[in-house]
């Protein structure tokens, strides 16, 4: 497969909030929709216009504009794989996290930074709307923070 083929779903955006529960408030507002996935510490409103997979991560010390990371929404493990081969091919260095639990989803991605430490995540949620374990993160969807799924 190549990545000319492959078919972005929806931009992702993923930022650090000090509050959920009044983000939420917030982004239902400006969004005009209900979350489509809440937890502790998390909320994900998934915007159908314009497309867009946004989530609010706890972070009691985020600062103004606490980026998380961005990402890109793809529909198969198939199309994560061409990217990263694209982005290998191109000169980045990606890493994967396949088989992953991240955001209360099993997810298969692979990540990227830029010369600024920006962090960008192509990914495939494979299953949606896993429990809330006991011994959650307060934000557990970045790079680096997910821990593969139990086999």
């Amino acid at each position: 497969m190549d990545v000319e083929t492959v078919q972005a779903i929806k931009a992702h955006v993923a930022i650090h909030v000090r509050d959920v529960a009044a983000s939420i408030d917030f982004y239902k507002k400006l969004f005009g929709i209900e979350p489509s996935k809440v937890r502790t510490g998390y909320a994900k409103f998934d915007v159908m216009n314009p497309p867009l997979n946004f989530t609010l991560n706890e972070d009691a010390g985020a600062g103004p504009g606490a980026l998380s990371h961005l990402g890109i929404q793809v529909r198969s493990t198939a199309d994560v794989l061409a990217v990263r081969r694209s982005w290998q091919e191109k000169g980045l260095v990606p890493r994967d996290e396949m088989q992953t639990e991240c955001c209360y989803a099993l997810q298969d991605k692979a990540w990227v930074r830029d010369p600024d430490g920006n962090e960008w995540e192509v990914f495939a949620v494979l299953k949606d709307q896993l429990p809330e374990k006991a011994a959650t993160q307060a934000s557990c969807c970045g790079p680096n923070c997910c821990a593969p799924a139990a086999s």
